[in-house]
């Protein structure tokens, strides 16, 4: 009966194997379009899909990281200055891409542009600081989305939206947990409505990696940042103490992420040039060892787990 159910299983893994490695055809004739191009993971896949022979269409934030990509691709890559959080910036970049794939539409959206912030108690926050990632990385990629949706309906293509593992396991105080939730939710709800037209949503959810994003130097200064702004009562209850713990933390954290950062860009060319794409990837060992069981384990028990490596406030009960 074992062996039985070892042929079973070992053929269903098999016939998986081979299932997800069907490509799709006349890649070259394709358009992608990715946003978030000046560094980090969509800076790596405008290269790597140009190495495939794809059409790239990349947004950048500045001039100079459109430069830095144009000087390390082929003339298959064109670039347009992108700020997500601005309408006409989206209108105008519509209009750009609806140019260049003419009548075959657009094969691939990328919605890969986003931010990250230090992880602070939600009390030293203002509603500013939710409504800054919140724009960038659920509204303005929703808007990209709608935006661009008429032409990645008309190629039957593919919309690949990154999300993170904190979009199934809220460890992280602030507005980066919440955007992830809606960026799962919204691609949900996005991939049932467009399965009737032919396109396919796929989600990336990758754990912790090295990127401009994640750089300790950043999160450490928006860290300080908030601490600076929120008021006497506050740092009163938390102390001191936990600031420096909190960026001991970091600082522990960030040896362990990882810098291979293709595992993320493979799962996202997979997504885009496989014939049957998966609905979601989970980039990263911490993500599929780690984060991933964590996040299906009962709430309670993630609780305590939590306790035992978070700061605790000076004035903590």
């Amino acid at each position: 009966m074992w062996l039985c159910l070892a042929v079973l299983v070992g053929l269903y893994y098999l016939l998986r194997w081979y299932w997800e490695r069907q490509v799709v055809s006349n890649l070259r004739d394709k358009y992608v379009f990715i946003t978030g191009c000046d560094s980090g993971f969509g800076n790596l896949l405008a290269r790597q899909l140009d190495m495939r022979g794809l059409r790239v269409l990349a947004a950048c934030l500045t001039e100079e990281g459109a430069e830095q990509l144009r000087r390390q691709t082929s003339d298959r890559v064109e670039t347009v200055i992108l700020d997500v959080t601005k309408t006409d910036n989206i209108a105008a970049a519509t209009q750009w891409v609806k140019e260049r794939v003419g009548h075959r539409g657009l094969w691939g959206l990328v919605n890969n542009a986003g931010i990250a912030m230090a992880s602070t108690p939600n009390e030293w926050l203002v509603k500013q600081d939710f409504v800054k990632i919140l724009d960038v990385n659920l509204l303005g990629m929703i808007e990209v989305t709608l935006s661009l949706l008429p032409l990645v309906r008309k190629a039957r293509g593919r919309v690949v939206n990154v999300s993170s593992i904190m979009g199934r396991l809220a460890l992280l105080s602030g507005g980066y947990c919440i955007s992830k939730y809606g960026v799962e939710a919204f691609s949900d709800s996005l991939r049932r409505e467009l399965s009737y037209f032919g396109v396919k949503v796929a989600v990336i959810e990758p754990g912790y990696f090295k990127t401009a994003m994640t750089n300790y130097d950043r999160l450490f200064r928006c860290l300080q940042e908030a601490w600076e702004r929120t008021s006497s009562e506050v740092k009163d209850l938390y102390g001191e103490e936990f600031l420096a713990s909190s960026t001991k933390l970091i600082a522990k954290l960030e040896t362990r992420w990882s810098d291979n950062t293709s595992l993320v860009t493979d799962c996202m060319e997979h997504a885009l040039t496989a014939c049957y794409p998966c609905t979601r990837y989970i980039p990263g060992w911490d993500a599929k060892f780690f984060y991933l069981p964590l996040s299906y384990m009962p709430t309670f028990l993630v609780d305590t787990m939590l306790y035992w490596v978070a700061p605790e406030p000076s004035k903590a009960l």
